[in-house]
């Protein structure tokens, strides 16, 4: 018996944001989703205009799970997360414990399969796409949540816009420009931006 499946269901009851008051809540499960889409475009952008050689599939499947160790730890804020640095290292360290006992849920045969998506993502050159799509994901539920007309993320909302622009990667740059002004339209607003 595997309980792989059976805790990557529970993802969709783990908020995140919980410090903070939504409009609308966000999961990890979802989120994870978001971030595998933006991800992909991101390597695919990346790719076809700025000369990138980036395994596109390859970021999208460690963005889909790039957040499974919260299974086991919950979402930490990131005030909490980044308040002091030794706090951060033991985090560091409940994280890669938490991923190694999610690995050890797979039938052994295909631990060695998923290992390079769970453990060790972050030492694989597609990683800063990946954290960038992470970034580009919460600065998104900023932008709904602004247009909601929720002013607690507007903080939120400035600190993270620095920090993509920040990176110095110009896929992200590109992803900005192309798609954050539809972000936040009505479905009306957004057939006519698209008849336009």
């Amino acid at each position: 018996m595997s309980s792989f499946f059976a805790f990557l269901k529970r993802m969709r009851f783990i908020n995140r944001w919980s410090l903070m008051r939504n409009t609308e809540t966000e999961n990890i499960q979802e989120h994870s989703l978001e971030v595998a889409m933006v991800a992909h475009n991101l390597a695919a952008l990346k790719n076809e205009y700025f000369g990138g050689n980036v395994d596109i599939n390859k970021v999208a499947v460690i963005a889909m799970y790039h957040e499974v160790s919260e299974i086991f730890t919950g979402d930490m804020p990131t005030p909490i997360k980044y308040f002091d640095p030794k706090l951060r290292e033991l985090y560091g360290e409940v994280e890669s414990l938490a991923q190694e006992k999610m690995l050890s849920t797979l039938p052994e045969r295909l631990q060695g399969v998923y290992k390079p998506f769970i453990v060790d993502a972050e030492e694989s050159e597609e990683w800063p796409i990946v954290k960038a799509a992470d970034t580009i994901s919460a600065y998104m539920k900023c932008v709904n949540e602004l247009k909601a007309g929720n002013d607690e993320f507007k903080e939120a909302h400035d600190s993270i816009l620095v920090k993509l622009k920040a990176l110095n990667m110009p896929e992200v740059d590109m992803f900005l420009e192309t798609y954050m002004p539809a972000l936040g339209k009505s479905l009306d607003e957004l057939n006519y931006y698209e008849i336009k």
